[in-house]
């Protein structure tokens, strides 16, 4: 039986907005693959970003391209040589997956080898801002047991000390999303290490990020940016502790497990992370999340409305996909 591709975008606003060291978004901008096979159905989310060269025009492009060779007989495997890691390739191939369990009548945690999936507690994100505003964001949000907290180069020291000071029970850890310096990063790792910090995401630019060879990290650092796919891991394993899997960067589910897989035996911690998408895209990372040091599938929470049916949230704490979503 044939498989047809369709391709649709949505944009979802964005609860207040979001702000990082590259800039301010108001709302999110998501791909969604459907794959149809007779009476099953299998979906998928992406989110282009533009940091790595990505539009919604271009991805849609892409995988619209792709239509014909799955409707051929295109599969699951064959999709990771005839696409490139990237977000187009993560929604097709979560759809693959979300279809492939729909067929067989059993979950994708199963055709995973997952047996067991459970609630997991997720980061809530705090967006860059002045030390006062990200104060009083953090103030709202200070009874979640774990916060993220957008850095942005000059000034973190300030930043960091003020959102200690109004969550001073909560877990942090922080993303400087490339924005610090060699110069900034000793005063910066500092005020974190004094803050209580746990765990530093990208701090510097990942063309140069090599200086961390030489550079004091008393704080574990975390590879966003620099990390795709699990071809990256040889180079980064003298620089960083923790990797950041995204699947829009890893290019699907396939991927981000293999990834997940090389990068335990290699010592490294690992975070299940996102772009700003709706529960469809958060949902495959659900299986990563089961035995990741740091879940950060908050995207959902940082919306004004989300999918119908969505992920459930209980406060922080993130229950498995639903059937009726994805898997």
């Amino acid at each position: 039986m044939t498989v047809e591709l369709s391709v649709a975008t949505d944009s979802w606003p964005i609860e207040g907005g979001f702000t990082i060291s590259r800039g301010s978004r108001t709302h999110a901008h998501v791909v969604m693959v459907t794959l149809s096979e007779g009476p099953h159905r299998g979906r998928g989310e992406c989110v282009p970003y533009a940091r790595y060269g990505e539009t919604v025009e271009g991805v849609m492009a892409d995988i619209e391209r792709l239509a014909p060779d799955i409707a051929r007989g295109l599969d699951h495997a064959g999709l990771q040589q005839a696409m490139p890691a990237g977000a187009a390739r993560n929604a097709i191939d979560c759809a693959f997956w979300d279809l492939a369990a729909k067929r067989a009548g059993t979950s994708a945690a199963q055709l995973a080898g997952i047996s067991d999936m459970g609630p997991v507690t997720t980061a809530f994100t705090i967006s860059l801002g002045t030390p006062e505003k990200m104060a009083a964001d953090t103030a709202k949000a200070k009874d979640r047991p774990l916060l993220k907290i957008k850095l942005g180069g000059e000034g973190d020291d300030a930043r960091i000390a003020a959102v200690r000071a109004a969550a001073p029970n909560a877990r942090l850890i922080v993303d400087a999303n490339e924005a610090w310096s060699e110069a900034l990063f000793e005063r910066n790792m500092t005020a974190c290490h004094a803050a209580g910090v746990e765990l530093i995401e990208q701090p510097l630019p990942s063309d140069a990020d090599g200086a961390l060879a030489r550079l004091p990290r008393p704080i574990p650092v975390c590879a966003d940016e620099s990390l795709h796919t699990s071809a990256d891991l040889e180079r980064l394993a003298p620089l960083y502790d923790a990797v950041n899997i995204k699947l829009d960067k890893t290019g699907g589910l396939t991927e981000a497990l293999l990834l997940a897989r090389k990068a335990r035996e290699m010592r490294f911690k690992v975070m299940i992370g996102c772009m700003l998408g709706t529960s469809l895209a958060m949902a495959p990372g659900a299986l990563i999340a089961q035995d990741a040091d740091y879940v950060d599938l908050d995207a959902p929470l940082l919306l004004s409305k989300d999918r119908e049916p969505g992920l459930v949230f209980d406060g922080s704490l993130m229950h498995p996909p639903r059937p009726e979503l994805w898997g």
